[in-house]
């Protein structure tokens, strides 16, 4: 049966739209994402990470070293303008926990026999199958310029989706080398085989700026749909456009 319900979820709304699923699948994907926020929030001060920073864990869980490496490849692939700990501020691994999470609830919706459906977590998107016989999934690429106006169309299958970009939030991802607010791109969008590596990736890209898009078309198995300050796109032929 098809199932659809929309939360609000470590400060975005999460959508899951399950094809071929049951209530149930739907309450596992949320119980997970709650618990995530609850694990990883930076901004809770008794939560997994917090603890971590504050040095009070006797021991590291799988899944917080599993982001702690995610977050140490992702600096070192990006020369330093990805970081999850800033000088003068605590760690703060949001920009691939949010991927991350959501990839890890798609892989439960896998493994519970799903194979049609979406996940929509604030915009980065990860799917299954498709949504009837013959057709993607389409996702809609916001101008950012005007948050009426769509930049273009993806046609998304067994595939994910995910944009960094200054047009919601303004400038809150900061390049790492050198303290101060990334500049030189609107919006990056990814489009890997996974969200925990969109979603890193385009974050990561964003903080670069200028140079971010070719560093992320160069990343495996990532296509990007970029617009720099100038809203010159720059577009990996392969991205799969439909509009």
């Amino acid at each position: 049966m098809a199932v659809t319900r929309v939360e609000q979820v470590m400060g975005f709304p999460v959508s899951v739209d399950l094809r071929d699923g049951e209530p149930e699948d739907a309450d596992r994907v949320f119980a997970w994402l709650h618990e995530v926020d609850l694990r990883f929030s930076p901004f809770r001060l008794t939560s997994e990470v917090c603890r971590y920073d504050r040095g009070e864990l006797p021991e590291v869980s799988d899944d917080l070293r599993e982001v702690l490496d995610l977050c140490s490849r992702y600096e070192r692939d990006s020369g330093g303008a990805f970081r999850a700990r800033l000088p003068g501020r605590p760690f703060d691994p949001c920009a691939v926990v949010k991927g991350w999470s959501v990839q890890r609830a798609a892989a439960m919706l896998r493994d519970s026999g799903l194979s049609r459906f979406c996940l929509n977590a604030g915009g980065d998107v990860v799917t299954a199958g498709e949504p009837t016989d013959g057709q993607p999934w389409r996702i809609g690429l916001r101008h950012p310029g005007n948050a009426n106006e769509i930049s273009a169309v993806l046609a998304v299958r067994d595939g994910a989706v995910a944009t960094s970009a200054a047009y919601e939030r303004g400038q809150h991802i900061i390049d790492g080398r050198t303290g101060l607010p990334a500049y030189g791109l609107l919006s990056i969008t990814i489009h890997a085989a996974d969200l925990t590596t969109a979603d890193a990736t385009a974050t990561a890209a964003f903080a670069m700026g200028a140079e971010g898009p070719a560093w992320a078309a160069a990343q495996p198995g990532c296509q990007v749909y970029a617009v720099d300050s100038d809203y010159r796109v720059f577009r990996s032929p392969e991205l799969p456009v439909i509009r």
